[in-house]
């Protein structure tokens, strides 16, 4: 009886230890496969860390910092020289000004990234928005936007143009602007003038004064040229505390080739168009106590019938004619080519007898088509050169009238 307990228990602890020694095979199978999938000694040096360290710079934030000056929301900003952007502990990638009517601000990005400046002055009393970006060494970004609003100028001037939008001028028609103040900082008002033409021509301003300024082509313009000035001078401080308003585009073309040549002494005029003589006209010029100026003068006004009085141009009560025919002024001082009603046929082409102005023969009223000056009226634009040699008199100053070209290039330049 006592075998049969012994038996007994011999029994079940077998069956105990059989069910336990499968689960002990199947986990040493289930650590061999880890093992082999973990890598064992086969699994990369530090592999776990570069995992963690990616990880790190997905989610870690731009070190690049990038500051705007002026800040956010400020109010009556300078339209030059305050606005820059600017990053720290990273590069500027991009930066994008803009007005509220969308219009960018030419900008440049400073070699390495470092900063970006305006290439041009900001319009007054405007909004700007600022979008800058920058990435650091890691490539990851930043950006920040602003806002901020220019000054409101008290003072303002603008500048008064020829020639007028969408005319067809003569060959020596300069563009010339007359501004409403005098000017102390010529460098920017020019700096945003742009005279461009088609085909292509170099361009130079040149100040006369501080008020005046013009641009003209080394030679007269190539007949056919498109010719566009940009007036971007809405807020250009011209002088301390004065400021531009002007924003405008005005455009004109230059017509066919014509310069006539008045010879003083021979009393004649040569008329040239396009290369080819077209025209001889008999002309009376200035008398020995009252000549006509040498050079080159381009016709700035047309009237064809206007009075000319001797007092406004120094000459006293000399003379006062209600109705001068046919008249086209060449000079600020008083100096036209125009019609003579007064004066006998035989003195055209024989004598000299104005007051310093070109004459031609005319009718009173100007009412005959078929006279020298009314010819010369009718086949004339403004922007036309009047050449006037052999005359006893010195050349017309640049500034007396569109009459640029008498100064050398050089000098027009320099």
């Amino acid at each position: 009886m006592n075998g049969q307990p012994i038996s007994g228990a011999a029994v079940r602890t077998g069956r105990r230890r059989g069910r336990t020694a499968l689960p002990a095979l199947a986990m040493g199978a289930l650590l061999l496969l880890v093992s082999a999938c973990g890598g064992g000694s086969d699994r990369p040096a530090g592999a776990g860390k570069k995992a963690e360290d990616a990880g790190k710079v997905g989610t870690a934030a731009s070190q690049a910092v990038v500051t705007v000056a002026p800040k956010d929301g400020a109010k009556a900003v300078a339209t030059s020289g305050t606005l820059k952007v600017t990053a720290d502990r990273g590069r500027l990638t991009e930066v994008a000004v803009k007005d509220d009517k969308g219009n960018a601000v030419e900008g440049r990005i400073a070699a390495g990234g470092a900063s970006w400046e305006p290439l041009q002055h900001l319009a007054s009393a405007t909004k700007y928005r600022v979008h800058a970006v920058a990435e650091d060494a890691e490539g990851r970004e930043s950006a920040k936007d602003t806002t901020f609003t220019t000054l409101v100028p008290k003072n303002t001037f603008i500048g008064h143009y020829t020639p007028e939008n969408g005319s067809t001028v003569g060959v020596g028609m300069p563009v010339s602007i007359n501004f409403t103040r005098g000017i102390t900082d010529p460098e920017a008002v020019e700096k945003a003038i742009k005279v461009t033409a088609e085909p292509s021509v170099p361009i130079e301003g040149h100040w006369f004064g501080n008020d005046r300024l013009d641009f003209r082509p080394e030679k007269y313009w190539a007949a056919g040229t498109k010719v566009t000035v940009r007036l971007n001078l809405d807020g250009v401080e011209g002088r301390p505390g004065v400021y531009g308003k002007q924003a405008k585009t005005v455009s004109f073309t230059i017509g066919r080739s014509q310069v006539s040549t008045v010879d003083a002494k021979a009393h004649t005029m040569k008329v040239v168009r396009d290369g080819e003589l077209i025209k001889t006209i008999p002309i009376t010029a200035g008398a020995p106590s009252t000549t006509t100026y040498n050079g080159q003068m381009v016709i700035s006004e047309k009237y064809k019938v206007t009075r000319m009085n001797g007092a406004t141009v120094g000459f006293g009560g000399e003379y006062d004619i209600k109705d001068v025919p046919h008249a086209m002024r060449l000079s600020t001082s008083g100096t036209f080519m125009h019609g003579n009603y007064w004066a006998s046929r035989g003195t055209f082409g024989s004598a000299n007898v104005s007051h310093g102005c070109v004459g031609l023969r005319d009718v009173r009223g100007a009412y005959d088509s078929g006279t020298p000056a009314a010819w010369m009226f009718n086949n004339s634009i403004i922007g036309d050169v009047v050449v006037v040699k052999n005359s006893k008199d010195k050349q017309i100053a640049p500034d007396n009238g569109l009459n640029g070209w008498n100064m050398p290039w050089a000098e027009w330049i320099g």
